[in-house]
């Protein structure tokens, strides 16, 4: 593979809650691979985040759907997300056939951030991205699989580590890629207008709009607001079922599927 090739890789984000249920992702990463398609891998784990804090005695608790991050939640976060979840993932995509290797975003510096508002605590807003370790690791030929977790950074160095939002992960990091495309694999049909409708395509003005108006709800808004972000180097951004069979493949290869958000 060239490096001007793995410059070019497509970004999936996996829900936590999107697998599991006979769906084919990790077999649709593995034909990617095998087409020689640079496939960079993003995810959450909140429902698992939850169960852990839960084990622990203590209860989650959510402000403008982020989750509030206090030294004992970011403990379970990055145990969590950069362990548990992170590694079964690998494990899962080793099974289908996939050179995945497992990281975070405080490895090697990719993810750097700050904290996005005192109210949630360690939860953080990307301020730099670092590219390179993903690329190093495209070249060689892996699937990089990335937990969102960044590095707390100050004028003098890291400090810490910060929960980040995984979709705003991957379009940071689709962003800095430069991806083809950046793809959500969700638990919902894709993007729905007020009545429930599913919306097929969408302009960034009317993404911007449903984001506005605010019939995007919840965790549909990062999804949209990442899309809207990696138009500045990508034409299009997927917002799919990853239920529904052979969804990343069909995406990838033009068929419709899910909410195409492109640009006009």
């Amino acid at each position: 593979m060239s490096r001007n090739a793995a410059l070019k890789p497509v970004v999936v984000k996996i829900g936590g809650s999107t697998l599991g249920n006979n769906d084919t992702a990790f077999q649709d990463i593995a034909a990617l691979q095998r087409q020689g398609t640079p496939v960079v891998v993003v995810h959450g784990g909140g429902k698992v985040i939850s169960e852990w804090q839960a084990r622990s005695g203590t209860q989650a608790r959510f402000v403008r759907g982020l989750r509030v991050t206090d030294a004992a939640a970011l403990d379970v976060v990055v145990a969590v997300l950069c362990g548990l979840v992170n590694k079964q993932l690998v494990m899962a995509l080793h099974t289908a056939g996939v050179q995945a290797l497992g990281m975070s975003g405080a490895d090697a510096g990719l993810l750097q951030g700050r904290p996005l508002d005192p109210e949630l605590g360690y939860v953080g807003e990307i301020t730099r991205v670092d590219p390179r370790p993903l690329e190093e690791l495209l070249v060689l030929g892996y699937v990089p699989v990335v937990a969102p977790v960044a590095l707390h950074m100050n004028e003098g160095g890291p400090m810490g580590f910060l929960n980040v939002n995984a979709d705003t992960a991957a379009g940071a990091i689709a962003e800095a890629l430069s991806a083809t495309c950046l793809l959500f694999l969700t638990d919902a049909q894709g993007v729905l207008d007020g009545s429930g409708r599913l919306l097929g395509r969408l302009r960034p003005a009317e993404a911007q709009e449903l984001v506005r108006s605010g019939v995007a709800t919840a965790g549909m808004v990062p999804k949209l607001e990442a899309c809207l972000r990696v138009l500045s180097t990508a034409r299009r951004a997927h917002i799919l079922d990853g239920r529904a069979p052979h969804a990343l493949l069909d995406a990838v290869s033009g068929k419709p599927s899910g909410t195409l958000v492109e640009k006009g």
